[in-house]
């Protein structure tokens, strides 16, 4: 297969994947059939069943992408920053920027995990805690350079803690609002980490 064939299926499994984010985001992935996508991305059902052979691959694809594209943000992010404090700051900003502008998209990695083959399930929990692992070795660093301050916590609780308030903005986050999601994520990385400074 050339190069170019290759890129074409990418574009074209890049475009369904989407597509299907938006469906069963609005419609849940029970109650979405393969019909229904095919009809939305415009192929005839055999093609779909090309590029993809079940909706349970598809939804797999969907967390793949997600968790892949979430990992090398983090590495980024991390390399990038200046200091500890900055890491921790520039992961919680981008991941909110990144939550509300895929609102859809995280909408179904949040509330369809239950319906992904349970061979697989394990997979994702050790992605999700990859990316973790950035904000707690980051943590572990800036606490190491101040020994004076003090978390009312455990390190891990206080990450999964970030984490679990910037992950949540899928569902009340409105575009058009008050703040952009860049001034959100800012916003929300000054209040959380303030007990570190």
């Amino acid at each position: 297969m050339t190069e170019t064939a290759i890129s074409r299926a990418d574009v074209q499994r890049a475009r369904v994947t989407s597509v299907s984010a938006e469906i069963f985001s609005r419609r849940g992935f029970r109650a979405t059939s393969m019909n229904e996508i095919a009809a939305a991305v415009g192929l005839s059902k055999p093609t779909l069943y090309h590029y993809f052979r079940s909706k349970e691959e598809l939804l797999v694809r969907i967390y793949a992408d997600v968790l892949d594209e979430s990992l090398a943000m983090g590495q980024r992010t991390v390399a990038d920053a200046a200091t500890p404090l900055d890491a921790i700051r520039d992961l919680i900003t981008s991941r909110v920027v990144y939550t509300c502008e895929h609102q859809a998209l995280l909408k179904v990695c949040f509330e369809e995990e239950h319906e992904l083959p349970p061979e697989l399930a394990e997979e994702v929990l050790l992605r999700r805690r990859a990316f973790e692992q950035f904000f707690v070795a980051a943590l572990g660093r800036h606490l190491a350079e101040h020994p004076g301050v003090r978390l009312p916590m455990a390190p891990k609780v206080y990450v999964n803690m970030c984490l679990g308030a910037v992950n949540w903005c899928y569902k009340w986050y409105r575009p058009g609002g008050p703040s952009t999601p860049d001034e959100l994520g800012r916003q929300m990385a000054d209040t959380l980490t303030a007990s570190l400074a």
